[in-house]
Formats: C-alpha cells, structure tokens, sequence
C-alpha cells in the first residue's frame, strides 16, 4: 500500500497526490471517484465514491464543510444530485478531490472512508426509463450471418440510425443480484408448434450505460453537441437475454419478453468527466451520417476494455472504441422526435463485441448460434448458460497521466426457474 501520485485532473492543474494508502493498481484512484450507493451495519442507503479499497460517505462530510450541495448527497439514490446538472456535478467532484488530497481534510474524512468489503451495495439510481441499442458492427454483422447465412448480414437501415428498442426499467437490477432463468414461448424451427418451458438457451450481452441526468423538454430533441449536459455519466450493463423466447417472439415487433426478465448493471457510475484520456476518434462511417447524427465537432467514442468471466474463467475481451454509434449519437436519436429526458433515464450501447472470436460480447456470437460449444477449466462444456453459472462483466479506460479507471464489475449467478 502507498500513497500515488496522480496525473493531470480531466479539468487541468498540476498533479496532485492522494492521502488515502491505495493499492499501487487499483481501479478507483482520485482520479477515478465514481458514484454508487451503500449501505453499511445500520441498513440506511446514503451516497459514497469508491477510492481505492474504501467507500468515502460523502453526506457526513459536506454537512461537516457546510457546503451548499449537501442536501443532495444525504439521499438513498443518485437522481437529485444527477438532476442538479454539469455546474454541480463539477463543484461536487472538485471538492471531493479536494478532500482526498489535502491532508487538512484528513482528520474530517478519515473516519468516513468505509472498507468496501464490509458495505452492500444498491441500485444506484432509481431508473426512470431503459431503452437498449445495437450498435456494434461486428456483433450486428455476427448476427445477421448466423440468422441469415447467405444474405447481407447488415439491415439496409442499420449503418444510417442506432437501432434499438424500449427496454423495462423494472427489472434493472444490481450486481449480485440473481437472474431468474426465464419461461416462456419456444419454437424451434423444426417444432410443429410452440412449447412453454424455462429457456434453453439463456445468454449474456455486456455493454456499456449511459446514465440521464439532466431532463430535456418534451417535444425538443437533445443535439450529439448536448450529450454532456444530459449524461451524468456511464455504468456497466448486462442486459441478460432469452434467445429461445426472443427468437420466436421477436416478428415482427422486436424483443419482448426474452429481454425484459432481467438488466444486470454495475454498483458504481463512473462520470463523466473521469473519461477525457479515454476519448477517441469514432470509426469511420459509409456512408454519412444525416446531419442530426453528425458527431465531427465533439466526438464521444470511449476507448474501453471489457472482460467476461463465466464461473471466473476468461472467456472474452471485448473492445468499445470500435463501436459504430456513440452514446452521444444514440442520445440524439432517441430524443430527435421530440421524445424527452427524465432523470435516471438509462440507455445501453447493445452487446460490445470485436472483430475477432475472443472479443465477442454474448454467448449467441461465441458459440455461433449453439453450434460451436467451448469448455471451461473444469472440463465442462457450455453453448449457454446453466443454472448456478456466474457471469463477471469488468471494465477499464485509460485515465490521466497513464493510470486505469475502473467500471467496477457487474455479476449475475443464474437460478432455476421458479416451480409452477
């Protein structure tokens, strides 16, 4: 354990050193500091910032500072202070930082830092809307050939808008929350008719979320050049998915209930003005994109490094840099018909996959629709999950002067389906 130092700040400055003793690695350094909500021995929710091993409760410290914004950090969820907007959103963190790296603020924060280890961690905002896209190209590409061999696996729409769909904000739930196997409709092709059952073919989709803070006005769309007066900032996602269920239902509407049983997402919400090393160049789009949808000016792709566990074994790495739509075009998209923002508003990027096979983002691409099975180090062997398999989705980006920031993980163990 030892105490780093720091790189730049997103905002400029010189560098800066953090008192707290942090593991020479870890994800949450100060330049890091993402939001999430705990509670400890006495079961009351309240607000803190992962730093290193340890929770700051930030309540008791901005009543003890008199500040103006702590109101908003003594709730049991996120949305006030994401509602507060970007003027407060930069106050709040910059007196943050300021705690953690001024030994003056030592004596009145020490007591607050909580090992993390020893809190639980809750749904950190209460999600008022879900609506989940589908914007990598190698997935989308993956998938239209298992589902359509022979035929352009792309849809002539899908290199002009950010598809997606209105999601069930209901059935988001923390990490380590279980995943109930669902039951539904299924029919095989070769099935003379559908059957009821638990799904057989259960799966995993890891993405990344973009969390609403500020609300937009009905009927007035959010231009890309708006995504960071809005967007508070980003978690992981699991958006759990019951490819039987959803094959047999989905024409021709679109998912339903093979997507809607459970959304897994990360405890913490890393903001977004933690992520300026990690922006990068979008790639390239052919062909141009309508004018609504033009991101030249203020780019948002994220330079992310995603890892998947089944039963704590690597199985995949999926890249998000190359994602073809951004979380600041799908933003513009989904409110340029007039539709509005709430507060706490969570909109997913769709399975993040790569080119290659250790890279994709769900099971349906990595067993190539069930037909290529793959075995686990305990010499069994998997297409999709079964019940008691656990799935670990983390993530990194590159931060300031070289160091990494975490997303925290996102974990769901799967249970049998309840007995009628």
């Amino acid at each position: 354990m030892r105490n780093r130092t720091a790189g730049p700040l997103s905002s400029g400055g010189a560098p800066v050193t953090s008192w707290p003793p942090l593991p020479a690695d870890t994800p949450f350094p100060v330049e890091n500091l993402p939001y999430g909500v705990f509670s400890a021995a006495d079961g009351r929710r309240r607000i803190g910032v992962a730093i290193g091993d340890h929770v700051l409760d930030l309540a008791p410290v901005a009543r003890a500072s008199g500040l103006p914004f702590a109101d908003l950090l003594d709730r049991p969820v996120l949305n006030p202070l994401m509602a507060a907007g970007p003027p407060t959103w930069r106050a709040v963190r910059a007196e943050i930082t300021s705690w953690l790296t001024d030994t003056a603020h030592r004596a009145a924060v020490e007591p607050h830092l909580l090992p993390r280890g020893e809190v639980t961690p809750h749904l950190p905002f209460e999600v008022a809307d879900y609506v989940d896209f589908y914007s990598s190209e190698h997935h989308a590409t993956n998938v239209g050939r298992i589902f359509r061999p022979g035929g352009q696996p792309l849809t002539p729409n899908w290199r002009h808008l950010p598809i997606g769909y209105h999601g069930r904000a209901g059935t988001v739930v923390v990490s380590g929350s279980p995943v109930t196997r669902p039951a539904g409709q299924r029919k095989a092709p070769s099935d003379p008719a559908p059957t009821f059952g638990p799904s057989r073919r259960l799966d995993i989709e890891a993405e990344v979320g973009f969390v609403v803070g500020v609300p937009s006005e009905l009927g007035r769309p959010v231009p890309v050049g708006a995504f960071r007066d809005h967007v508070f900032g980003i978690c992981l996602v699991n958006d759990w998915s019951a490819r039987d269920i959803q094959a047999w239902e989905t024409v021709p509407l679109g998912p339903f209930l093979g997507k809607s049983f459970a959304t897994s997402v990360s405890p913490w919400v890393v903001p977004l003005d933690a992520l300026e090393s990690a922006r990068v160049a979008p790639p390239a789009r052919d062909p141009a994109v309508l004018p609504y949808l033009d991101d030249a000016a203020e780019p948002w792709s994220l330079d992310l490094a995603l890892e998947i566990r089944l039963n704590g074994h690597v199985i995949s790495r999926p890249p998000f840099a190359p994602m073809y739509w951004t979380g600041a075009q799908q933003l513009a998209h989904l409110t340029v018909n007039g539709a509005s923002l709430r507060t706490g508003d969570l909109y997913a990027s769709g399975t993040v996959s790569g080119p290659e096979r250790e890279q994709r983002g769900c099971l349906l691409e990595f067993t190539w629709g069930g037909a290529e099975s793959f075995e686990l180090p305990d010499g069994t062997r998997r297409t999709f999950l079964e019940d008691g398999d656990e799935v670990t989705i983390t993530a990194t980006a590159p931060g300031p002067g070289g160091v990494r920031l975490g997303l925290g993980e996102v974990t769901g163990r799967v249970v049998p389906t309840p007995e009628p």
